[in-house]
């Protein structure tokens, strides 16, 4: 939307006076727009001063046009039809409702009077508009398909048809397309809702359907059991599997596309008591940031990660349970590397994201490719930096170390609970414990907890939570208030409560069918240790994960547990939510 500098001054200030954006960052802001003499909305927007949804809520206040905040909104599909989706999604228009022989729809600019008079004459009828965001665009139109209604017709349809269901039919019937309709909507859902698996699972009676977004598992639909060997086989013949096997575990992979985004899809099958369980991982590239810091990365951590990374050889290796973002971790410091200069080669089980620049190989055991066979080969490619999926076995564990040891940069991941226990993982696969020593860098802890979703409400702290808060931070906190300003910018973390406070600031989502739990995606807890002097000392003595990670606190380092702490204070997630990922952890 073109707008007079007027205009954009009006709404700059309603965005103060509402406490929407910071006044000093403004006043910055417009010494840059005078030299640069971009709009000064666009540089808020690009330095994320203000949110989108702000601005242009404060755009329709400034217009005296009404507004709607349409992430909040559950639609009716037959309005959404109103308009063709086709139309809707390239002239980013939603309609809303019918109201005394007006069409009303939410838009992101109404200035484009042709396309208002061009929709006009496609529905047959006036429109009215109202504002709304991009965010709440996207959320509106990704209505249009994900819609799992549509499953359910398709079960009910297919169990009508099939009195008794019939396997040796399977093929016959998965060619039809009310199952290959149901399968897309299923996918469809999933790959919009950030699922990152879908678990169809048969019971005696009838078939669940769950998926995990943001880490927890949630039962998003129970079918009939009509539709399991329809279902099953439909997804056995696009990964391109046995649909007569049902007796021995199955794994393949496909690919499908949702708004224009390639993501694909391995599946696993498995012979289980009522049936056959399918479970279907979604790797969707568009949907990670592969950016370390927007991980959730800070502080220490990211200093020792950084100084690891800079080096010309060495081993970098993450540990965590499966699921907590070892590999996309390795990714994102790929990427900070990643130069014209530089041969980087990946050994990967299975390639989980393509990257431009990256020579990445695919595991295949059947023909004699393993981890360990790899990567004698790929040392004889000229290799600067060596990614190693994963460390299974002490062969791939002495070869990573030998390639450490000649020149290269070595990144990996390990099966162990906490960064420190790294070192007494690698003596149990047979490596010397001088070896270690002399050729890691920097070891990773890391685990997931789930982000508190933008709409939120803040509350104080318990006496039980204040309590924790203090045996878990207390060292890290400002003593008092007049020491914030410098122990938070040492941190890292924005600003950190004083430790002599008697009750601290925490929040919580607000929960809705969008953001269940109050939560919306994820970030990373972390902790490093940089191995020095000290810290290689103790890997020659055989020290154990404890010692090593005594000294490494002695030292600065943060654990995961405090990184969560410290995160719930600053506002990225809940107590609650740091508990249950990191309980164990000291």
């Amino acid at each position: 939307m073109l707008l007079n500098k007027e205009t954009q001054d009006r709404i700059v200030r309603i965005l103060v006076e509402n406490g929407l954006v910071d006044a000093g960052l403004v006043k910055k802001t417009y010494n840059e727009v005078a030299k640069s003499g971009q709009p000064v909305l666009a540089v808020l927007r690009s330095k994320n001063i203000a949110t989108d949804d702000c601005i242009q809520h404060a755009t329709a206040v400034a217009l005296n046009m009404p507004y709607i905040d349409l992430r909040r909104v559950k639609f009716d599909k037959d309005k959404l039809l109103k308009i063709p989706q086709e139309v809707a999604q390239r002239s980013k228009v939603v309609p809303l409702d019918e109201q005394n022989g007006q069409l009303v729809v939410a838009v992101l600019d109404n200035s484009n009077i042709q396309r208002m008079d061009y929709l006009s004459t496609l529905v047959k009828m006036p429109i009215r508009t109202i504002m709304t965001s991009e965010a709440g665009v996207e959320n509106a139109l990704a209505q249009y398909m994900a819609d799992l209604k549509d499953v359910n017709k398709v079960a009910k349809q297919e169990e009508a048809n099939r009195s008794a269901a019939d396997a040796n039919n399977a093929l016959t019937i998965t060619q039809d397309s009310p199952i290959s309709k149901a399968l897309s909507s299923i996918l469809d859902y999933a790959a919009k809702s950030k699922a990152s698996d879908i678990h169809i699972e048969p019971l005696e009676h009838s078939l669940i359907i769950r998926m995990r977004i943001d880490g927890v598992l949630r039962q998003t639909m129970e079918l009939p059991k009509s539709i399991e060997a329809a279902l099953v086989s439909r997804i056995k013949i696009m990964a391109r599997l046995k649909i007569d096997e049902h007796r021995i575990p199955q794994d393949g992979q496909f690919a499908v596309v949702v708004n224009d985004n390639t993501i694909d899809l391995r599946i696993a099958t498995s012979p289980v008591v009522w049936g056959e369980q399918v479970v279907i991982r979604l790797l969707d590239k568009s949907g990670t940031s592969m950016d370390i810091e927007k991980m959730g990365m800070t502080g220490r951590a990211l200093k020792d990660v950084l100084e690891g990374i800079s080096r010309p050889n060495g081993m970098i290796l993450t540990s965590g349970p499966t699921g907590s973002g070892k590999s996309t971790t390795l990714y994102a410091l790929i990427k900070k590397i990643k130069d014209e200069t530089i041969n980087i080669v990946t050994l990967e089980d299975p390639v989980e994201y393509k990257m431009d620049g990256v020579n990445q190989i695919q595991i295949n055991v059947d023909a004699g490719l393993t981890f360990a066979s790899g990567l004698r080969s790929i040392l004889r490619q000229d290799p600067d930096v060596v990614m190693v999926g994963e460390i299974r076995d002490g062969e791939t564990a002495n070869l990573a170390v030998q390639a450490a040891l000649t020149g290269h940069l070595v990144f990996s991941t390990l099966h162990t609970n906490s960064a420190a226990g790294i070192m007494p993982r690698l003596l149990d696969m047979g490596i010397e414990p001088f070896l270690i020593a002399s050729t890691l860098n920097t070891v990773i802890g890391q685990r997931l907890v789930r982000r508190v979703a933008e709409r939120r409400e803040t509350y104080m702290s318990t006496n039980m939570e204040t309590k924790m808060v203090k045996d878990i931070v207390g060292s890290l906190l400002p003593k008092t208030a007049g020491d914030v300003p410098a122990v938070s910018e040492a941190r890292g973390y924005g600003v950190l409560p004083p430790l002599d406070s008697q009750e601290f600031t925490l929040v919580k989502g607000v929960a809705t069918e969008e953001t269940p739990g109050g939560y919306k995606g994820r970030a990373g807890l972390y902790e490093t240790i940089s191995v020095d002097d000290d810290i290689q000392k103790l890997i020659v003595a055989r020290a154990t994960s404890g010692d090593i990670m005594r000294v490494a606190k002695m030292k600065g380092a943060v654990t995961m547990r405090q990184d969560g702490v410290l995160k719930a204070l600053t506002g990225v997630t809940t107590l609650e939510e740091v508990n249950r990922v990191a309980s164990d952890l000291a």
